[in-house]
Formats: C-alpha cells, structure tokens, sequence
C-alpha cells in the first residue's frame, strides 16, 4: 500500500493506527541478500519499482516479483523471457505476459488512464520496442492510442493520422533504418517528441545506431532521444510529460 492508501484505510477504520505505523517504520531499502528494493520509490517519483528481468535468474525473479507484488497489489516486469513468464505464472497464476514485447505484469483491474500519448511505429519490425513503450506507459496510467507503421517511405500514411498525433500530450516516434520519422513528427507537432531508436536495419544501421545519429542530430525542434531500443524509458518520459499536462 501506498501513504495515501493506508491513510485512507486508517480513516475510515479499515486499518489501526498501529498497523499504519509498522507500515512508516518499514526501511525505504529491503534487503533480500542478492537485491535491495526501493521500497519508497513510489513515494519519492510518483513511479514504483520496476523489474529488468533479462540476465536474472529463475530464483532471484520470482522473489523479487514477490516482493514488489505483496507491497503494491501490482508489478511490471521488462525484457522477460516466455520460461521466465512460465516460472513466474506457476507461483502467481493471475500474471500476464506479452509475447511482443516482452513485458510480464500483474495490473489493478480498476486502473484509470489519463491524458493521451501517440506510440508511432516506422515499420512492423519495430513494434515490439513501440509496445514496449505503449504497453509501460499504460500500466503506469497513460492513456494510449497506437499509429503503427507510419515510417517516411510513405508520408502519406503519416498526414492520414495526424488528428491523432496533434492532439496527443507527448509523441513517441519509434524508428530503425534511418530513423528519420521522428524529424518528421517532430516538424508536425506542438508538443514533446521522443525519439526511439531500433536495433532494426540492414548492416550499415549498425544496429541502431546510425538510427540513434539521426535522432540526436534532427535538425527538427522538441526531440528529446532515448537509447537504442529503449520503449521502456521513452513510455516512463512520456507519462511525465503527461502528467504534467493533465494537471495543468
């Protein structure tokens, strides 16, 4: 429970006085041996601990996913893999996983989701990194409307959706190849631009990164640039950013 939840429950009786204050005592860092959990994230960022479960071990993820699940009701999880989702499910049935992505959660069923973000994708081959996005700036309760495979080689499909991409609070433009359809977005909209990066592209996009030279150097205002491939961050950012512009 969050502070405002457990003053909440102390109002109206749900929770002794007692009970809140073991809740406040708690360390801000849980030790678990192999971790230390921020246990006052949400508290300081407004955005609770996430989990990067690539390189983990079977072991150590299903105690961290644990861990952060009995302490909020609910968890995200980037970069699992399908056997770590299968390990994480025979403990906790009620997880979901999404196999494009590749993120794992347990999400509150009464999430409400403000504002409005557009995820653009250049191609097909980058959606799993504008799901990504998409995907970590709804559980964080941004509301989300996709424009998948929009990029530059057909301006046209770009212009078609413009009504969405103007009225959105922040635009996530997710490109590999060139990268170039976040100058173009950015050259459209009124308002904050991030730019993703994707390892896709043949030999000389070097990975990502003649996509990631193109971003940084856009002669286009507003953009601000993630790291190769980084969905995660740029739906962190963008929620931010949305926030920001509902409470104004």
């Amino acid at each position: 429970m969050n502070t405002q939840e457990i003053l909440k429950k102390v109002k109206i009786g749900e929770l002794s006085i007692e009970d809140a204050e073991l809740h406040f005592r708690r360390q801000p860092i849980e030790e678990m041996g192999f971790a230390k959990l921020d246990n006052h994230r949400k508290l300081r960022s407004g955005f609770a601990e996430v989990i990067f479960c690539s390189g983990k071990s079977d072991e150590h993820l299903v105690n961290i996913f644990g861990k952060l699940f009995d302490q909020d009701g609910e968890v995200l999880g980037t970069r699992a893999s399908k056997h770590q989702y299968e390990i994480v499910k025979a403990v906790y049935p009620q997880v979901e996983y999404d196999e494009i992505s590749k993120i794992i959660k347990i999400e509150k069923a009464d999430k409400k989701r403000i504002g409005k973000i557009a995820v653009c994708s250049g191609g097909t081959a980058d959606i799993p990194v504008a799901e990504e996005a998409a995907l970590t700036a709804e559980y964080f309760g941004t509301h989300v409307e996709r424009v998948y495979d929009v990029g530059v080689s057909g301006l046209h499909r770009v212009l078609s959706n413009l009504e969405v991409i103007q009225t959105a609070n922040c635009v996530i433009a997710v490109a590999g190849m060139e990268g170039a359809l976040a100058s173009v977005i950015g050259g459209l909209v009124d308002k904050p631009v991030i730019g993703v990066p994707t390892s896709v592209g043949y030999g000389a996009s070097l990975n990502g990164l003649s996509a990631l030279l193109t971003m940084i150097n856009s002669c286009a205002n507003g953009i601000t640039v993630v790291n190769i491939d980084n969905g995660y961050g740029a739906g962190y950012t963008a929620t931010q950013i949305n926030r920001l512009a509902v409470q104004s």
